[in-house]
């Protein structure tokens, strides 16, 4: 320590020396100025920092004392009492210049770039009483040698500190009202001293890694003086006590984002003061307790994220105060109170993803809510018609996948400032609400899969705000409006899957700001507008399963469109699609070929006109005659032909039928035995197929060979058809397998129907009592899992474009699988070996839905047929009482996405330790190396893909299931990683 001290001694020194011969210069010697210690102190603390806005350029040494510098505050003595520095851009590190400060109260240097550690030093100014360092760049612990015996209020928030928060800060705490470390990198416990701060009002530990139980009895309960309590988003478990009563003067609590259990603390209702509560995303289980009902101030109250059960409480209305209130994410059943329509002063509404029924109460539509979410229930009746107070308040509705029917309400769009509104996967058997005025504000308009009619409205770019317009899976009709080329904001465009028809319009060029653009399913016609390759924002594009005909636009997306988004038309033109190739060209001209006979006849004499022209009539005569019986022949031998060729399929296809079962028990019994019945049933849904299986027997026969063992059964490949075509071949096994044949066609039929470019097709199956194949697509490229953990040496490794190909292409197909039924589809195991690759490595998404062959999905089968997903297997599957959703897919897709960038396996065995493949990359995230787990086989790849897709990953494995996105908003975020949005839309 002494050469430190010998430096700060030597500088003070020189500063005092320097400013000395100034004022002897100055004042001709005529005066003796004592130092003053505020401006060398000051002068000290300057030095070392950067100012690259000169705010501190009123910080002169000549002057006599600091009192007229800017940021300086002074008591009547004019020594220094406070100082603040806040949102100056200022960096660098805190010297000691500070300490000679004497009579400091206040040292505010919030929202700067500060760096270094915090020290010791700083709260040994005896009269120091506030210290804000929030908002800056501190590193390293919190020193064990910090005093507060003076100080009031401490914001350490927003900084990067790390460790554990030492017992010793809080020995000598009597005059601490105020402290707050949140967000930063703490872990451990919250110190038992914490109990000496008598005098605490407000403690703020949120945003860290804080965890264990917390001793509320013989900690926090005993702040008597409490007023805000925030440990949220932390890792605190444990049951939280009885107790709180004592807490009189409590007006906030947030304890969301961690993991406690057990019943909610009635005890909170006891607290008449409480304005904010939220007990959202923990695992608080059992019913709201009636004690609650007490709070009649409390304007905020979030249960959002738990296990709570029972009904919403019709005392809910006794809060009368209530703005905000979120129950969603539960499993609260029965009906919505219409007591709710009492809250007067309610704007924010979410009941969202419950096991909510019943129909809308009218009362809940009849007040001036700004945002109401009710998706995710089982909500029936009509939408009430909303009331006008409702129309000139609300800004968000979201009525999504419940079984709502009959018509949008017309009032609804009167709606002067909605801004979202998403009423998709009902049941609504209506038209489009659009007239001139409508939804003036609108930014985004989700209707998708209900029964909604008619054309799409030209004037539907009323809005010019309209970013996002999804109308998909209606039974709309008419040609997409040249108006559409109005909606100058649109991001998304997605009308897939009606019975849209004509050109699409070239008015679409307009739309500069499109980024999605989803047109197929429909029975769109003509070529695709050349002007559309000049929409250079377009990130992705689908106009699959349409009519269309003739050349792709020239640039843009669509010079690397894939076939995906082009198959199933009449004759688009690209190396990628095989089939014709049908050009809009103009039809060629047709000539009479008695043309040229009739002019040369009427180029004759007088003489000769009357027999040229009964000669022509004969012609005509004879050629009708030519041509009606040409008709009739025709006609006659197509019905001959269409008899004979019926009759000749007909016997065809029960040899082809019977020879594929003798075939397939054959194949089976080759390396199963003689288990197998004779009374088997083939059923291929596409006609076409079958056509396959009549060929090539003995390779059939002989060729199957095994390919892989999964959950549900082993998979054969099997060449089939006269050029070799390739089939996979699941054996299922039996051991809770539907046993009926009648349940088994349905579910699989269920299965066949789900079509998708990221989807592996099932093609059919064959059934006996004791054996049941699925048929479906082969992958030529085999699985995600051997290309990455068994390629030979010699074998060239996966390129990040195919990598980041396989990502987005696996979100795609489980964001429909989550997305595109009434109920969502849960894969349940999603891992490598379960995606496989079509020749282009287009990811297909296999096993999806076999659970729904299962006799029963519980516990146990989960637990016995998912071990071989270790490391993919969410962790909320650990739980007894689970209610299993959709998040769990999202887990696995994360673990996959960190396997796809790093070449590593989920869990990794070492001698000495146990590496798990999340931990690891967080761990690299936080020591700021996250590029050293980059697969090292990759010799190139782009650091502004690479990055986020690995932070995605790790969102997606998040412990809390609540805090995982949905699959549609990871394909949205895998779209702008791959083309990042310009600022201008960062907003939206």
């Amino acid at each position: 320590m002494k050469a430190p001290l010998m430096g700060l001694q030597l500088l003070f020194f020189s500063v005092t020396l320097m400013v000395s011969l100034q004022l002897s210069t100055s004042y001709n010697n005529e005066v003796s100025l004592k130092l003053n210690d505020d401006v060398l102190g000051l002068i000290v603390f300057k030095s070392d920092l950067h100012d690259p806005f000169s705010n501190l350029i009123s910080w002169n040494e000549d002057d006599e004392n600091s009192c007229s510098w800017k940021y300086i505050k002074c008591d009547s003595t004019n020594k220094v009492i406070g100082i603040s520095l806040d949102s100056l851009g200022l960096s660098g590190k805190l010297n000691r210049g500070l300490e000679k400060l004497e009579n400091l109260q206040s040292l505010s240097l919030a929202h700067n770039n500060f760096t270094g550690n915090i020290s010791p030093q700083l709260s040994r100014i005896s009269t120091l009483q506030k210290l804000d360092l929030s908002d800056n760049k501190f590193s390293g612990r919190i020193p064990v040698e910090f005093n507060l015996s003076s100080l009031k209020f401490l914001d350490f928030s927003k900084n990067s500190l790390t460790g554990e928060i030492p017992d010793s800060l809080f020995q000598d705490c009597l005059s601490l009202s105020y402290i707050s470390l949140s967000e930063n990198l703490l872990e451990g416990l919250i110190p038992y001293s914490l109990q000496k701060c008598v005098s605490l009002a407000n403690l703020n530990v949120s945003n860290n890694h804080l965890s264990g139980t917390i001793d509320f009895a013989n900690g926090i309960w005993k702040l008597r003086k409490l007023r805000t309590l925030d440990l949220s988003n932390n890792g605190f478990s444990g049951f939280i006590p009885i107790g709180v009563y004592v807490l009189h003067i409590l007006k906030e609590v947030h304890l969301q984002g961690n993991q406690f259990s057990g019943s909610l603390p009635g005890d909170f209702g006891l607290c008449p003061h409480l304005t904010h509560l939220d007990f959202s995303n923990n695992l608080f289980t059992g019913t709201v307790p009636n004690l609650l009902q007490r709070l009649k101030s409390v304007v905020f109250f979030s249960l959002s994220n738990n296990k709570l059960t029972g009904g919403i409480p019709k005392w809910i209305s006794n809060m009368y105060s209530l703005q905000y209130l979120d129950f969603s994410s539960n499993a609260f059943s029965g009906n919505i109170p219409a007591s709710l329509g009492d809250l007067e002063s309610l704007n924010y509404l979410s009941l969202s993803d419950n096991q909510l029924s019943g129909s809308i109460p009218k009362s809940l539509f009849e007040l001036g809510l700004k945002e109401v979410d009710l998706s995710r229930n089982q909500l029936t009746g009509s939408i009430p018609p909303g009331s006008s107070r409702m129309f000139d308040s609300i800004l968000a509705l979201d009525l999504s996948q419940n079984k709502l029917t009959g018509v949008i309400p017309v009032e609804m769009g009167l709606s002067s400032h909605l801004q979202y509104l998403n009423i998709s996967w009902n049941e609504l058997h209506s038209t489009l609400p659009l007239k001139q005025g409508y939804f003036r504000d609108l930014s985004m308009l989700d209707l998708r899969n209900n029964a909604i009619y008619g054309s799409v409205p030209g004037d539907l770019c009323e809005s010019k705000d309209l970013a996002i317009l999804q109308l998909d899976g209606n039974s709309m009709t008419g040609s997409i409006p040249d108006e559409i080329g109005n909606c100058s904001s649109l991001f998304l465009l997605s009308l897939s899957n009606n019975s849209l028809h004509g050109s699409i319009p070239k008015t679409l060029s307009k739309l500069t700001k499109l980024r999605v653009l989803n047109l197929e399913l429909n029975e769109l016609t003509g070529e695709i507008p050349q002007e559309l390759g000049g929409l250079n924002n377009l990130v992705a594009v689908n106009v699959s399963y349409n009519r269309l005909t003739g050349r792709l636009p020239s640039g843009g997306i669509f010079t690397n469109l894939g076939s995906s988004s082009l198959q199933g038309n009449l004759g688009i033109c690209s190396p990628l699609l095989k089939g014709p190739c049908k050009m809009n060209v103009s039809k060629p001209l047709v000539l009479d070929p008695d043309s040229y006979n009739n002019q040369m006849g009427g180029a004759g004499g007088g003489s000769n006109s009357r027999p040229r022209y009964s000669e022509s009539a004969t012609s005509r005569q004879r050629r009708f005659f030519s041509v009606s019986a040409i008709i009739a022949i025709s006609a006659a031998l197509l019905i001959i032909l269409g008899v004979v060729v019926i009759t000749l399929l007909n016997v065809s296809m029960r040899r082809r039928l019977a020879f594929v079962d003798t075939a397939l028990e054959s194949m089976c019994s080759s390396s199963q035995g003689s288990d197998i019945s004779s009374a088997g049933k083939l059923v291929l849904f596409d006609s076409k197929s079958s056509e396959d299986w009549d060929h090539n027997a003995e390779t059939l026969l002989n060729k199957a060979s095994e390919i892989g063992r999964g959950v549900f059964g082993t998979v054969y490949k099997a060449s089939v058809g006269g050029q070799g075509r390739c089939v996979a071949i699941k054996k299922l096994v039996t051991s809770n397998i539907l046993p009926n044949p009648e349940d088994f066609d349905r579910e699989v039929r269920i299965l066949g129907k789900m079509k998708h470019p990221n989807l592996m097709t099932v093609k059919g199956y064959y059934w006996t009592p004791r054996l049941q194949l699925l048929i479906a697509d082969y992958a030529p490229n085999g699985s995600l899992h051997s290309k990455l953990h068994e390629r030979s040496p010699s074998s060239p490794c996966l390129s990040w474009p195919n990598r980041f190909k396989i990502a987005l292409g696996t979100a795609k197909g489980l964001a429909h699988l989550h997305e595109a039924f009434h109920q969502p589809l849960i894969h349940y195991n999603v891992k490598p070996s379960n995606i496989l690759l079509d020749e282009n490595y287009n990811a297909k998404l296999s096993d999806f839905g076999l659970a729904r062959l299962l006799t029963k999905l519980d516990k146990h089968v989960i637990s016995s047929r998912f071990q071989s997903a270790l490391g993919y297997v969410a962790p909320e599957l650990a739980c007894q009482s689970i209610r299993i959703n959709e998040k769990s897919d999202i887990y696995g897709f994360g673990v996959m996405i960190l396997e796809l960038v790093t070449g590593r396996r989920p869990v990794e065995y070492g001698e000495d330790d146990v590496v798990i493949l999340s931990d690891h990359v967080r761990v690299l995230l936080e020591q700021g190396n996250m590029l050293d787990c980059v697969d090292p086989s990759m010799n190139e790849y782009p650091e502004e893909e690479v990055l986020p897709v690995l932070k995605l990953g790790l969102v997606c494995t998040s412990q809390i299931p609540s805090s995982r996105p949905s699959m549609s908003d990871v394909v949205q975020i895998l779209q702008v990683i791959k083309t990042p949005i310009p600022q201008q839309m960062e907003a939206f």
